[in-house]
């Protein structure tokens, strides 16, 4: 069960995550979650949604460079060690993870980790059987 991730291109210039963000807005589209990684010249903002569809369109008509991507999302206990347990199903998985990272709720007593893995299927086995709840489209978006 994966969920949408959006990757927007942004040059590294004073305004463009404003203008990035203003395109969102303007469009009714609220952030879940983002994390940005950069270099001298652009970085890579990426973003779940609470509509991805519009976002998508919004950012195409802004002609921003976007793209898709497949990811998952689980729900953990937000205490010490939670994360590191679900670390560890994956690497004795043999599931290999490219990035995560974290997003808050207003939901007390859970965290929310996005993973971009090499194999989502796998990964959503080798996760469910060690009792890690993936979320949905459908929790993820309405959070």
């Amino acid at each position: 069960m994966t969920i949408d991730q959006i990757s927007i291109f942004v040059e590294n210039r004073p305004g463009r995550l404003a203008e990035v963000a203003e395109v969102l807005s303007a469009a009714g589209v609220d952030l879940r979650a983002m994390s940005i990684a950069d270099t001298a010249d652009f970085g890579i903002l990426r973003v779940i949604v609470d509509e991805p569809a519009r976002a998508l369109e919004a950012l195409r008509a802004a002609e921003c460079v976007v793209s898709v991507t497949q990811v998952l999302a689980v729900s953990l206990a937000d205490k010490p060690g939670s994360l590191a347990a679900v670390l560890r199903l994956l690497a004795d998985g043999g599931v290999s993870i490219e990035y995560l990272y974290a997003f808050i709720t207003r939901e007390k007593g859970n965290a929310y980790v996005v993973f971009r893995l090499e194999d989502n299927d796998r990964a959503a086995a080798v996760l469910a059987a060690g009792g890690v709840e993936i979320l949905g489209p459908e929790q993820v978006y309405k959070l």
